[in-house]
């Protein structure tokens, strides 16, 4: 056995079992993934992959032993590489942060240029998607965190720290009437009462979304959403050409920024919010993340996050 056949097996399971997919991905042709496999079943002497005919359609009970210790043996390999980058190459390398469009616009312009005048050799790349897609990302090592707010710490396999809380925010132009509220007097705002406006807010995977849904729905009122969204940008210029109340994260509301809307605080409405980013348990941590996750949030030192990570099962990979 060989790390070839490790590879080829780990990434057929990532392509959801198409072997075309998988050799794609690896550069390689369809009929030499398929043999590398068969290869290595008949070492073993186990089918790892359930067949109807030469389709593969899952794994076998066994199977999903050998995929577990395979995933494990390859993110050790994986850590050899960036243990050997770490020392040899110590402020060089590239970092992928997975993010929604909110934390890319919003969170990490705070970030950014502090880690690039820390680390100006190392490449930075923003990965942008919905909640699980970039759990995924994080998990299949596309990426080496995930900020968002959803789903992160629901995904088996990472570790998730928080970074700040926040609330909604409604977005309205200056001339409808909510526009007249003052902040105190809008903390009072019911949901029945904004029901009887058209709303403008988030897809279903994003932001809180799932909280607008659920408060609506324990209160017995069905709102009424003309569009959904995957960014408080596109929010707020349907809010501004007066399609409907926009509700977006409060971070993504600046009065300085956004001239022609009026912001109105909805904490009150759908409850306190906590954005976390994520790191796969049990991979190496190049000290440049380190950092980052300390610019993210000053709480998040080492050893916290070394803490974290032992609770989760793991040892720290911290660098030495």
């Amino acid at each position: 056995m060989n790390l070839q056949q490790f590879r080829f097996v780990r990434e057929t399971i990532r392509r959801s079992f198409n072997l075309t997919e998988a050799a794609r991905a690896l550069y390689t042709s369809q009929p030499g993934v398929s043999k590398a496999i068969i290869e290595f079943e008949d070492e073993l002497g186990i089918k790892i992959f359930e067949r109807h005919g030469k389709r593969l359609k899952g794994l076998t009970k066994p199977g999903q032993v050998v995929a577990v210790i395979i995933d494990r043996i390859m993110r050790e390999v994986d850590n050899l590489k960036k243990v050997s980058d770490e020392f040899a190459r110590r402020d060089e390398g590239a970092l992928v942060i997975a993010c929604t469009h909110t934390q890319a616009r919003y969170l990490l312009p705070r970030v950014i240029p502090a880690f690039r005048e820390q680390f100006p050799k190392v490449h930075v790349s923003l990965a942008e998607g919905n909640p699980e897609h970039l759990a995924q990302l994080v998990l299949h090592e596309k990426a080496d965190v995930a900020i968002a707010t959803e789903t992160l710490a629901q995904t088996p396999g990472l570790v998730t720290l928080p970074v700040y809380t926040w609330e909604h925010t409604l977005v309205v132009l200056p001339d409808h009437p909510l526009a007249e509220l003052t902040s105190s007097a809008a903390r009072s705002l019911s949901l029945e009462h904004l029901s009887r406006y058209p709303i403008v807010t988030y897809d279903r995977a994003f932001s809180g979304r799932r909280a607008i849904d659920a408060a609506f729905e324990h209160a017995g009122l069905v709102p009424d959403i003309v569009l959904e969204a995957i960014d408080a940008d596109v929010v707020k210029t349907y809010a501004d050409i007066g399609l409907g109340i926009g509700i977006i994260a409060g971070v993504a509301f600046d009065p300085r920024r956004d001239k022609t809307l009026v912001g109105l605080p909805a904490g009150h409405l759908f409850g306190q919010h906590t954005t976390s980013v994520a790191i796969k348990r049990g991979v190496f941590l190049r000290d440049y993340v380190y950092v980052l996750l300390e610019m993210l949030a000053a709480d998040l030192t080492r050893e916290v996050v070394d803490k974290a990570v032992e609770r989760s099962g793991e040892p720290p990979r911290a660098a030495a």
